[in-house]
């Protein structure tokens, strides 16, 4: 739990009481570790309740809904609503509870639910720093995978003439979302390091397009 200081203890019993999905790879224990690094890179600009951040980041996917559950939009609702259970457990008041519990449902983009605290802005920020960038690309791909998609439409790569559907390709995913989740960050801090993943983003797309469709002249 050294990852997870200086609330190691905490941590620790949140965790048992909430272990992460282990055949997801990305909603994994990796994932926590990233957006908790990420939520104290953030924290340090924009301050904030680092413990009540904590709580928020462990407890966010806490009841885990497939991509492409009828329930998606659902999955902060229910996260939040298990967490509350699980803070009181451990002594927290109910403002606290209320606090974190807002933090986790207004994390989802699926949710579309504004967030009107500082840490529900962070953790908004921190979580969809993990979406975008190469783990965003890695993400990507290996969900989709879990989901039985192809690579990409080899007849239509572009959707030119037919409409996006990430749910049968991978690569249409990242124009019906993760290409526009850089312009949406609450957060001056976050606002930055999206644009640095974005870009990453966008030189993986070019790579990846040369290599499937070379130059007649190659």
């Amino acid at each position: 739990m050294i990852c997870f200081a200086p609330y190691s203890q905490l941590a620790s019993r949140l965790l048992a009481l909430c272990t992460p999905s282990t055949d997801d790879g990305a909603h994994d224990l990796s994932h926590l570790q990233r957006v908790w690094a990420n939520i104290q890179r953030l924290q340090r600009e924009e301050g904030g309740d680092l413990e009540l951040l904590l709580a928020a980041v462990l407890l966010h996917d806490c009841v885990a809904v497939e991509k492409d559950s009828p329930l998606r939009a659902k999955a902060s609702r229910l996260s939040a609503a298990r967490a509350a259970d699980m803070l009181a457990s451990l002594g927290w008041g109910d403002e606290r509870i209320a606090a974190a519990c807002h933090a986790i449902e207004a994390h989802s983009f699926s949710a579309a639910i504004p967030p009107t605290s500082l840490e529900a802005r962070i953790l908004q920020d921190a979580d969809r720093l993990d979406a975008i960038g190469l783990i965003g690309v890695v993400r990507c791909f290996h969900v989709s995978g879990r989901m039985g998609s192809a690579l990409y439409d080899a007849d239509d790569i572009d959707a030119r003439h037919r409409p996006l559907d990430d749910q049968r390709f991978a690569l249409d995913h990242f124009r019906t979302k993760l290409l526009g989740l850089a312009s949406g960050f609450q957060t001056a801090a976050g606002a930055r390091l999206a644009e640095q993943r974005h870009a990453r983003m966008v030189a993986f797309l070019a790579a990846f397009r040369e290599e499937i469709q070379p130059s007649i002249e190659e």
